[in-house]
């Protein structure tokens, strides 16, 4: 995978960050989008000290052109696009009896037409090549219902539907789709929520989860991400993996 060109979504931290680091190790080089502007800075500092070659682009997947601006950047940059690990989502708690027509356009508008139009921007250059991988990431809970959170875990469904019709669409241009269905993840994002309510970070890394009884590092899940991503997958496309210690079972 050395000198290979990955588009990272949501790139900044969580998943993403874990991903960009674990590609960086492998001599990838890496364009990083993500809304917030300050972690992409900071993640883009880490990659430059382990000697990455990264750039990090400021936005939403919510907006058409950004996405064509990741992939635009990767092309004229380094001439090539050979991933897109599509991981920006937005996040909502609340219940269908309780979510605003508002609410829903926004859960749609980043984490499902989002995800396509990121898709939809890498697609063409990597037709071209003849080659290439996505890896889009779903979740266990599209297929483990649970409590507040049914606007998300619709979203994630709707996902694994792209992930196998981008992949009958496009395997004849040579071009892989597969999604990655992470578990309970401690993630930035919940390190952050858990301070700011209170809660101890040493007790939420020890949440009780699935059947190997612990939650996720992003590390491993970027693991299974680079797998998807990487020729050792070559004949592997349409699949949705589970990445949960044994929760969906």
């Amino acid at each position: 995978m050395k000198d290979r060109v990955a588009v990272i979504t949501g790139g900044a931290a969580g998943i993403g960050k874990a991903c960009a680091i674990r590609f960086a190790h492998e001599g990838m080089r890496l364009v990083l989008g993500d809304v917030s502007g300050d972690d992409g800075e900071k993640t883009l500092q880490t990659l430059r000290e382990i000697g990455a070659e990264a750039v990090f682009e400021e936005g939403s997947i919510a907006d058409e052109a950004f996405c064509q601006r990741l992939a635009r950047v990767a092309d004229e940059r380094w001439g090539r696009l050979d991933v897109l690990v599509a991981n920006a989502a937005h996040r909502s708690f609340t219940r269908v009896i309780d979510a605003s027509a508002e609410e829903w356009d926004q859960m749609l508008a980043v984490n499902l037409k989002g995800t396509a139009l990121s898709c939809k921007a890498a697609l063409p250059k990597m037709i071209e090549q003849g080659r290439g991988s996505m890896v889009l990431l779903s979740s266990v809970h599209h297929a483990a219902a649970r409590k507040e959170m049914p606007l998300y875990d619709a979203t994630k469904s709707g996902i694994v539907s792209l992930t196998k019709s981008l992949a009958v669409d496009h395997a004849a241009d040579g071009v892989r789709v597969n999604a990655v269905c992470p578990g309970f993840t401690v993630t930035d994002y919940h390190i952050r929520k858990a301070i700011h309510e209170g809660r101890s970070v040493d007790a939420l890394k020890q949440t009780q989860m699935g059947l190997l009884g612990r939650p996720a590092d992003p590390s491993e899940i970027a693991s299974a991400i680079y797998f998807l991503a990487g020729d050792e997958s070559s004949y592997i496309t349409g699949e949705v993996l589970m990445v949960d210690g044994g929760f969906s079972i």
